[in-house]
């Protein structure tokens, strides 16, 4: 039977997917606590209110790779190189989603237009990070090994977005709406298609691995290209759409970290 937990049920089970699982999220997340860090250090004067939240975002996404790599060490396990195929942050950033990693890597202040932008971003992406995470938690929330990481990964998720929505209407009200429908809109194209050819690349290595026959693969292949044809003929609206959420204050305070 194929079914989100069955596959998932089998790339945990065996140590080499479940090693190539645990390096991308790492990866991804390693890279979005120092895009946030940097982020956080550049922004202009006018928004200097948002640095602590850009801030704890980072801390979250830094705390997210560490709950995975200890996943890693407690099956004995080392982090692998993940394949450029593979790396969803990293293509969204060559496609234009984000802050270019050369503007944050200069020393020069951000401008406003470019706060508005990684928000408008950040919604787009943080609504994928929390639909996965929240899959995962209600097919392997009590798992005995990845149980309790995957839970407070979700809980972090969840909050990343609530900032993002509580924190985009705060701007659209001041006058950044237009900017902020525009580039969200413009975001979620490309977020799509991209999100599409990484699920077909990991799903193809971990059945590579697993030794998936054909008919497996082809149908599994087929269901991610069904995915991306329902969000491009409308699924896209729920990752624009803005609500004010009922946690506010989110990203309020220092990041919880995680227990050894």
């Amino acid at each position: 039977m194929l079914s989100a937990r069955s596959i998932f049920q089998e790339i945990l089970d065996n140590d080499e997917t479940f090693r190539l699982f645990c390096s991308v999220a790492a990866s991804g997340e390693a890279q979005g606590g120092w895009e946030n860090g940097r982020i956080a250090a550049l922004v202009p004067d006018t928004m200097r209110d948002l640095a602590p939240k850009i801030t704890r975002h980072g801390a979250d996404e830094d705390k997210h790779g560490r709950l995975f790599r200890a996943l890693l060490r407690k099956r004995d396990l080392t982090e692998v190189e993940v394949p450029l195929a593979l790396d969803y942050t990293l293509l969204l950033e060559r496609a234009g989603i984000g802050l270019a990693h050369s503007k944050l890597r200069a020393d020069e202040t951000l401008t406003e237009q470019d706060i508005v932008v990684y928000l408008a971003h950040s919604r787009v992406t943080e609504q994928r990070a929390a639909a996965q995470m929240d899959m995962l938690v209600t097919y392997f929330g009590d798992h005995p090994e990845a149980g309790r990481p995957i839970r407070m990964i979700c809980h972090d998720e969840e909050n990343h977005l609530a900032y993002c929505h509580e924190e985009l209407l705060r701007l659209a009200a001041l006058g950044h709406g237009r900017t902020i429908q525009r580039v969200l809109r413009e975001c979620v194209r490309v977020e799509i298609g991209v999100y599409r050819d990484v699920s077909l690349a990991v799903m193809a290595r971990m059945g590579t691995i697993l030794g998936w026959p054909a008919y497996k693969s082809a149908l599994l292949a087929t269901g991610i290209r069904a995915m991306y044809l329902y969000e491009r003929l409308g699924g896209w609206r729920k990752m624009v759409t803005l609500r004010m959420p009922q946690h506010r204050g989110a990203l309020n305070g220092p990041a919880v970290e995680e227990m050894a």
